[in-house]
């Protein structure tokens, strides 16, 4: 079943559900997504999806839950969270991915995008356009800029994704004026294949971001 870039999940009304934990650890709370007659007209499958966010000192953790609610059939899905951190795109850095094969969604030719490609660099940097997509990849990933750092970890996520249009940005109704150069993202997710979950299953995914330095990031003017 082909659906829009993005999928449907992240442009509909979750349901807020309630405090998970609230104590001197952290804050948590879950909204909820389930089926409705304008998914179903699009994705006519059961599921149930859950969102859990805590943010702690330092630390915002988001989990999602996938339950397959079905008694016989397979449910198939792709997920990526879609995590922007404001950083100076022009100074900032992401790693470890050398030695990961990626895919760069950039490339002039049809065939260009479909081809891996090894990642050679230390650090990668987004100070040209960039959307690339890294298969299995370390599920730990460093983000730097001279006066800040962010440390992404995720699990059951095998991929990531850096996105950063640059001056196409431009071309991006809901973007700030040269808002490219004030972030990069950061998509840990499952987006190369499909998560396959049996009837009755729950799959979590989870993405856990950890201040690394007590300065706040430059802005650009």
């Amino acid at each position: 079943m082909a659906l829009k870039q993005h999928g449907f999940a992240r442009s509909e009304r979750w349901d807020y559900v309630g405090v998970v934990m609230d104590n001197d650890a952290g804050v948590s709370v879950r909204f909820v997504l389930k089926p409705t007659t304008k998914i179903q007209a699009i994705y006519d499958r059961p599921f149930r999806l859950e969102y859990v966010v805590t943010l702690a000192g330092h630390q915002l953790s988001t989990n999602l839950h996938v339950h397959n609610p079905s008694t016989s059939e397979v449910l198939e899905y792709q997920a990526l969270l879609h995590t922007y951190i404001q950083a100076p795109a022009y100074d900032v850095t992401v790693a470890p991915l050398k030695g990961s094969y990626f895919y760069d969604k950039t490339a002039d030719t049809a065939e260009g995008k479909l081809t891996a490609k090894l990642e050679k660099r230390e650090m990668v940097d987004v100070t040209t356009p960039t959307d690339s997509v890294y298969e299995d990849a370390s599920q730990r990933y460093d983000v730097t800029w001279p006066r800040g750092g962010i440390q992404v970890r995720s699990h059951n996520m095998k991929d990531v994704v850096i996105w950063n249009p640059g001056n196409l940005g431009r071309d991006i109704v809901d973007l700030e004026d040269r808002g490219w150069e004030r972030f990069v993202c950061v998509e840990p997710g499952h987006v190369k294949g499909f998560v396959r979950l049996g009837p009755g299953e729950t799959w979590i995914g989870q993405q856990v971001l950890t201040v690394t330095s007590d300065e706040r990031p430059t802005t650009v003017q």
